[in-house]
């Protein structure tokens, strides 16, 4: 009998999990994506300070809960720039 590989093993153990984690967060490319804006306007926005983000580090990571209610109350006619 062929024993498992254990790094095939690992990836698949990770890949699982990941699949039953909710994602807090997004990266940027996600992010836009998620919003339906280009990278180039996120990251405007990032630096105006009009869209919700946290550095982690050297990483800039947007939290969905938040995007969610950007997104809303934009629709709504809230306080938003641009």
């Amino acid at each position: 009998m062929k024993k498992p590989d254990s790094i095939h093993n690992r990836n698949l153990l990770l890949t699982d999990t990941d699949a039953r984690l909710p994602r807090l967060a997004l990266r940027p490319k996600d992010a836009a994506h998620a919003v339906g804006i280009s990278e180039r306007l996120l990251w405007a926005k990032t630096k105006s300070g009009e869209i919700p983000h946290c550095r982690i580090g050297a990483a800039v990571v947007y939290p969905v809960s938040l995007l969610q209610e950007y997104l809303e109350k934009s629709a709504k006619g809230g306080e938003t720039h641009g």
